[in-house]
């Protein structure tokens, strides 16, 4: 056998002339597939000037240098791409997705992915169907007998806690409560106005039907001043896209 049987990166043979020949063919593989990331997996075309060590996986659609190499990694290295099939349980991050894929033994999958808004896809079936977890936070700044969030629970989320810091020392109350306006301590009763005091509001989990504001209102008094900066914790189900 004259390569390992995973990566199939060459054995140096007794008597081999050039050993080192060899010996760095399966030191720029290494290099291309340890802790392996892409720059895309999207592009019908090679990059026109690509940097030493660019990784990218081809696309279904390639063409010229790509051409016939759909779903592999594309490395350059020392001025041409090399190739480099995947197998089972590969995994990669695609930068400019913030994805990270899994190999089924036939093609990629989403493992995870990460949005701008603090989503973070967890599953993602071959027909688009997905769940995720997600995080949305708000400072708010109290004023009056309670203060509505701009952030809002969305329609159809299920949700399990809302966090919540006093960032700027609360006047005019001596405590507030963090919830609903049809539930106001529900997450959260005669919380502290203190800067700098926490609340980890954990409730069983809530289906959510429609948007909803977090409401933040006063304890013995109405808020003259201070900021709370809170944070939703939730669940999203995406329906099948085809």
């Amino acid at each position: 056998m004259n390569e390992t049987t995973l990566l199939q990166l060459p054995y140096i043979i007794e008597a081999q002339a050039q050993k080192h020949v060899t010996h760095n063919e399966a030191i720029r593989a290494l290099d291309a597939l340890i802790q392996l990331s892409v720059l895309d997996r999207n592009l019908a075309n090679p990059p026109i000037s690509p940097s030493e060590g660019d990784r990218y996986l081809v696309a279904t659609s390639a063409t010229g240098a790509w051409a016939t190499k759909a779903g592999q990694v594309a490395a350059w290295q020392d001025g041409a791409w090399m190739f480099y099939a995947p197998a089972l349980g590969w995994r990669c991050w695609v930068a400019d997705e913030a994805v990270l894929l899994v190999h089924d033994g036939s093609v990629w999958q989403t493992l995870f992915a990460q949005s701008s808004g603090g989503s973070f896809l967890l599953n993602q079936s071959a027909a688009g169907a997905a769940n995720s977890f997600a995080i949305l936070e708000e400072e708010l700044a109290l004023i009056g007998a309670f203060t509505d969030s701009t952030i809002q629970i969305p329609d159809r989320a299920i949700v399990f806690a809302v966090s919540s810091r006093t960032t700027q020392a609360v006047t005019g109350a001596a405590s507030y409560d963090c919830g609903l306006a049809s539930d106001v301590s529900k997450y959260g009763g005669a919380l502290s106005v203190l800067i700098g005091a926490t609340n980890s509001g954990v409730t069983g989990s809530t289906a959510f039907y429609a948007d909803t504001a977090i409401r933040i209102s006063a304890n013995g008094g109405s808020f003259t001043g201070g900021k709370v900066r809170i944070a939703l914790h939730f669940a999203l189900f995406g329906a099948p896209t085809s």
